[in-house]
């Protein structure tokens, strides 16, 4: 996006910034306290697989796919779904974001379907394009010289290549709701040969307000038998659905530690105005220039106000909200995941189903709203074993 477009959204919507993060700051429900914690890594809350990839009753091929990413033991949501879905069993699985869950359901389907050869055979559903474009990309790299293609669709492109690409075969679709949905609309896509669904991010679909259009998939596939949920936080209020789309279903839920960001320091950083705000804010991002930062702001006028301000300050970053062109958000994250710019401000559409490497700091310049808010920020960091730092900014009182 161009300084110029930049600095009038900054002129147009500098009140409305102001009105926004201060209503969502009286808003949250959390306390300082809540926000403070040193990491800890107990050796024994470490999951270890007992088998191997090479141990799993997988194609040869699939398997060097495999040994070619690196994947040389499965992660726990990867070790106890895969037979159950080899075997046809519906499954809810309850894991964050980065515990493997595109593994857990591409590689068993991807096993199930070399046998069964079904075009098409499954439809994934998420809540971000994204997400979507990473799950394509993981599917491509696992599907290597399988014979097993994709379709992925999401909004912001040209719907028009989307009903081209229709009249080429795949076995795996992948897509956001609503372009999915335009697509069944023009009756380029048919979902009623495709038995197998999956949906990902289950519980932010229905906090992005997607309920009607998963209740319109579903019902569109006439012969699904077979579905997988993954979700991050399982709310009691939204299993009279589950207990509708799942049938005598296998719960899987990841033990404790994987969840509530042990590899991660916590703490606050205090503030008396605005001003001293920003101040802090670069002095911070100053003293840990060598790490891959990530920053949380409320809205996307409020990022983009921010991004100018660091730019102002002489300090590099990009910026990724869902108000922008596909094509800006793509570069946006190519740039931080490939280190060309060392800082990334965002909204909460960046709290999950990123794949972004080495993130070692995360910062909520804005309080998120609930601690499951927080818990999926601050999950940018801390992965696979690493411990990182969040870093939460509070209004002195």
């Amino acid at each position: 996006m161009s300084k110029s477009r930049v600095k009038k959204q900054k002129k147009r919507g500098a009140k409305k910034v102001s009105a926004v993060t201060n209503t969502q700051i009286r808003k949250s429900k959390l306390s300082p306290k809540d926000l403070v914690r040193k990491a800890s890594k107990a050796p024994n809350d470490i999951y270890i697989a007992q088998r191997s990839f090479e141990e799993f009753p997988l194609d040869s091929r699939l398997k060097e796919n495999l040994k070619r990413k690196g994947y040389v033991y499965p992660t726990e949501i990867q070790d106890k779904t895969f037979e159950f879905v080899l075997e046809k069993r519906d499954v809810l699985g309850i894991a964050q974001t980065g515990t493997g869950k595109t593994g857990a359901f591409l590689i068993p389907l991807l096993q199930r379907n070399l046998k069964l050869k079904r075009n098409p055979f499954v439809l994934v559903v998420v809540p971000t394009r994204e997400l979507a474009l990473q799950i394509d990309k993981e599917f491509k790299s696992v599907s290597k010289n399988l014979n097993q293609f994709s379709h992925t669709f999401i909004g912001g492109t040209n719907i028009n290549k989307d009903v081209q690409a229709l009249r080429r075969p795949a076995h795996f679709i992948i897509g956001t709701p609503r372009r999915l949905l335009e697509l069944i609309k023009l009756k380029a896509l048919d979902l009623r040969e495709i038995n197998t669904l999956v949906i990902d991010e289950f519980d932010q679909l229905l906090a992005l307000g997607f309920l009607k259009a998963i209740e319109q998939i579903t019902g569109a596939m006439h012969r699904r038998q077979h579905t997988l949920l993954f979700s991050a936080t399982l709310n009691k209020k939204q299993l009279p659905l589950i207990r509708e789309l799942l049938y005598n279903p296998v719960t899987i839920k990841l033990s404790k530690q994987k969840t509530t960001g042990d590899h991660i320091d916590q703490d606050v950083v205090y503030y008396t105005g605005e001003e001293d705000k920003i101040n802090t804010l670069i002095n911070i991002l100053q003293q840990h220039s060598d790490k891959k930062t990530l920053i949380f702001e409320e809205s996307k006028y409020a990022v983009e106000q921010l991004h100018q301000q660091l730019e102002n300050s002489g300090i590099k970053s990009s910026y990724f909200h869902g108000g922008m062109l596909q094509k800006d958000r793509v570069e946006s994250l190519k740039n931080f995941d490939e280190g060309k710019t060392n800082i990334l401000i965002a909204t909460d559409i960046a709290s999950r189903g990123l794949d972004v490497s080495d993130i070692s700091l995360v910062i909520n310049y804005q309080l998120p709203l609930t601690f499951d808010n927080y818990t999926h920020r601050i999950g940018r960091t801390g992965r696979v074993g690493k411990k990182g730092l969040a870093l939460t900014f509070v209004k002195k009182r």
